[in-house]
């Protein structure tokens, strides 16, 4: 079967297609150092299937699979670097990659701070790859969709949303001695659900399908885009809120590249001048740990040094940084691995954060509050004042008045102008951690909140 990608004149046939393994990762790169001359030679390399079912309109509109295979080549020449990639795999374009590179290196000015590429590392092994995800069949996904659909129109509404399967292979070897290599499947299931006035949502990804749990996330969207119908104005002020997790997630992803190193060291962080000190409330603990069961990715950075579990708040002090090698060699800091492929100019940032939290679940949270409002989600979000992390965005798909203890009606969607770290000295109470997803962020494991004096600067239409 031919299959061409959107942007690539390169028709490739299926039967061709070969997921990347160890044996394949060295076969490449003895090919590599065949045709490179530089005196230090990186090769990453990755292949990944994808697919995706697409509905909007209680309908199937879009069903896509993918097929992708891709090597970058760096390449260090006397003090000079450049990085190289390409999708074709055969011979003669390895060797063409590889003079190119070298060609680019050439021409860069020397990078007086560039250390040697590390030698062999030991790895803690992961096991993030499950046949049944890799192996999940459109079939599977049309029939699931259409039991969600199924759900939607018994209430009258209209649900749209995305599920998705695949399977990723990633290698990284250098002329050091250096053999890195990584597999993991993924999936995700989105679904929103809306009413003439009102709409709900929900979201989950997970290496193992099977734990997405598709049916209950339609529930959870069904009984939101119910509950949120015919939504009331409140008026703009500071209000005690209960983030659900997702909310909690996209606000955090805004702080996330202020743990880094190098950010803190140009004083472009929120954290310059501040790591030792108390900035958030004790009930406040912030980890990068890509060994947590709820987890993803590989155990290494874009340099392939080992990832390490790095407390980065401890009850509300800023404990540590990650860094990158050549930022911790400029501060005299060790490396966490935790590095992005070089060269980038980011340097470093936590990519598998985990939260501390408690025992409460959103329940608890609404009992124990009088007046406040309960969030499903935010979006639009956008960064005002990078140092105080102020920020500013709009409630979706399920805002709800409390009162009493009770969650009394859905109310129109606010618009928020609020520092996270203020936020995050003003929590009350935590949920239990919970992988998240959102759609502003990356995924991690989050628990929900409850906030006091949480400000809404004004409201919607709708």
């Amino acid at each position: 079967m031919l299959i061409q990608r959107r942007g690539d004149s390169q028709i490739q046939l299926r039967n061709k297609f070969m997921m990347l393994t160890r044996q394949r990762a060295d076969e490449i790169f003895d090919k590599v150092l065949k045709y490179s001359t530089a005196d230090e030679t990186e090769a990453t390399m990755s292949s990944a299937t994808f697919a995706l079912t697409r509905f909007a309109n209680n309908r199937i509109h879009q069903n896509v699979a993918e097929e992708t295979a891709s090597l970058s080549v760096r390449l260090v020449s006397e003090g000079r670097m450049a990085r190289a990639s390409t999708n074709k795999l055969d011979e003669a374009s390895i060797r063409q990659l590889c003079e190119d590179a070298l060609l680019l290196a050439r021409l860069q000015p020397p990078e007086t701070e560039l250390l040697p590429m590390p030698g062999p590392q030991t790895y803690r092994a992961v096991a993030r790859c499950f046949p049944e995800t890799a192996e999940l069949t459109p079939q599977t996904r049309a029939e699931t969709v259409a039991s969600v659909v199924a759900s939607a129109e018994q209430d009258h509404l209209t649900a749209a949303g995305v599920f998705s399967s695949g399977n990723l292979a990633y290698a990284l070897l250098n002329s050091r001695g250096m053999e890195a290599f990584h597999e993991e499947t993924m999936s995700e299931f989105s679904v929103t659900m809306m009413s003439d006035s009102g709409s709900g949502w929900a979201k989950k990804t997970a290496p193992y399908w099977m734990e997405l749990e598709p049916l209950e996330l339609a529930e959870r969207a069904r009984r939101k885009a119910l509950a949120s119908r015919e939504p009331r104005e409140i008026s703009p002020g500071r209000y005690t809120v209960i983030l659900e997790p997702a909310a909690m997630l996209d606000l955090l992803g805004f702080m996330i590249l202020d743990f880094s190193g190098l950010a803190v060291h140009e004083q472009r962080s929120c954290f310059t001048g501040r790591l030792g000190q108390k900035v958030f409330g004790d009930n406040i603990n912030l980890r990068d740990d890509i060994f947590h069961p709820l987890q993803t990715g590989a155990p290494f950075d874009g340099e392939g040094i080992p990832r390490q579990r790095v407390p980065i708040v401890e009850k509300g002090e800023v404990k540590n940084l990650v860094y990158a090698r050549q930022t911790a060699h400029k501060v005299g800091a060790q490396p966490t691995g935790h590095a992005f492929p070089l060269p980038n100019e980011m340097g470093e940032a936590p990519l598998n954060i985990v939260m501390d939290g408690d025992r409460a679940s959103v329940e608890d949270m609404i009992r124990s509050t009088e007046r406040g409002l309960l969030v499903t989600r935010f979006w639009y979000i956008r960064e005002v004042d990078p140092y105080q992390k102020l920020l500013t965005g709009m409630t979706r798909d399920g805002t709800f008045w409390i009162e009493g203890g009770e969650v009394q009606h859905g109310v129109r969607n606010l618009r928020f102008n609020q520092s996270l770290l203020d936020m995050l000295a003003q929590v009350e109470m935590l949920g239990q951690p919970q992988r998240t997803a959102g759609e502003e962020s990356f995924e991690m494991v989050v628990p929900a909140a409850k906030v006091r004096e949480f400000n809404f600067a004004s409201t919607t239409k709708y």
